[in-house]
């Protein structure tokens, strides 16, 4: 019996690792209504794509490709496609994975009853959620003539999702930013 509770422990400790929550894996870009991604963005379509780099480092990439000078950079960043104005904001949005991690609580049960201990607080802590956060950028695009370009309906669709993918593109491969100013 003792060589049976022994097995069924070890493999519950090796096994016990519950996922509370667990963020998207975006392998490129994805196409979603920012509330259906994450509730506090707006109901407008967006191009999300992870993004692996430190913080602030979008903010700083678009405030030196656009040279905004640290003027509106997260909303209405004006950029050209056919001659055709159109405005992009963006979000730095974090999404963390959380696991429940049940070996400590089930290593400290065992050793007390093993040793006839009195667990007087119970094993509860912060230790046994194990979070990961993972960063991703959603952009959304309108212009005056259309309040959401990327909505699957947008006549303007296709020409924007090739400006945000080279622009996703120039962003995860740059790393002086300054050079994204000679590039235009």
């Amino acid at each position: 019996m003792k060589a049976f509770l022994l097995v069924l422990c070890s493999t519950l400790i090796g096994q016990s690792c519950i996922p509370l929550r667990v963020a998207p894996s975006i392998k490129d870009y994805k196409i979603s209504k920012g509330k259906k991604f994450k509730r506090t963005l707006s109901k407008r379509t967006m191009f999300i794509f992870e993004d692996h780099k430190e913080a602030s480092h979008f903010y700083n990439y678009i405030n030196t490709k656009f040279q905004l000078n640290d003027e509106n950079v997260y909303d209405d960043i004006p950029f050209l496609i056919d001659g055709e104005n159109y405005f992009f904001a963006f979000y730095e949005i974090d999404i963390p994975t959380k696991v429940l991690n049940l070996g400590p609580t089930l290593f400290s049960a065992t050793l007390n009853a093993a040793l006839s201990l009195e667990d007087d607080e119970g094993y509860v802590g912060g230790d046994d959620v194990i979070r990961t956060d993972n960063w991703y950028l959603a952009i959304e695009v309108y212009s005056d003539k259309e309040k959401d370009c990327l909505h699957e309906d947008s006549f303007s669709r296709e020409p924007v999702l090739n400006y945000l993918r080279t622009l996703k593109k120039e962003y995860l491969t740059t790393h002086n930013y300054n050079e994204t100013v000679f590039k235009n």
